[in-house]
């Protein structure tokens, strides 16, 4: 069975009360049993996990060699900054979708530059809760043998 790795990265854990004009009112747990349902419907196996801290998200990237097939990465603030987490994609050869709730392209300039994105197979962004679900559909489809 396909298995997928949702990990979450800093400030994510206060969804629903951070920012709402930004995040939207939806919770990570709703976000989670949202990622739950789609996953039974697409028949795979789910991990979803949140980490405030850096070396928690490397250590969960490099964990995740041998165990799922592919990332689902909303790396939060981290995307703009860490070549760690780029260089931990890189090395574990898994395939990664970066996500992000808002559209980084319409906000700061600073959010324009993803370091993520450059070891990523698609980003999606901007759609708020409902890019969880799109991105476990993109992923799954990039992993299912052609059809």
């Amino acid at each position: 069975m396909t298995s997928i790795l949702i990990l979450n990265g800093p400030n994510l854990n206060l969804l629903g009360t951070r920012q709402p004009e930004v995040y939207g009112s939806t919770t990570l747990a709703d976000i989670e049993a949202m990622c739950r349902a789609k996953a039974q419907e697409l028949n795979i196996a789910l991990a979803f996990d949140q980490e405030n801290s850096e070396g928690a998200l490397l250590d969960h990237i490099h964990a995740a060699r041998g165990v799922h097939d592919g990332i689902i990465l909303n790396a939060g603030a981290y995307t703009h900054t860490s070549v760690a987490l780029m260089d931990a994609i890189s090395s574990v050869a898994l395939p990664v979708v970066e996500l992000h709730l808002s559209n980084i392209h319409a906000r700061e300039e600073f959010r324009h530059n993803s370091y993520i994105s450059k070891v990523a197979v698609g980003v999606i962004c901007g759609f708020g809760a409902a890019g969880y679900p799109l991105a476990m559909e993109a992923l799954a489809g990039h992993l299912a043998p052609n059809e």
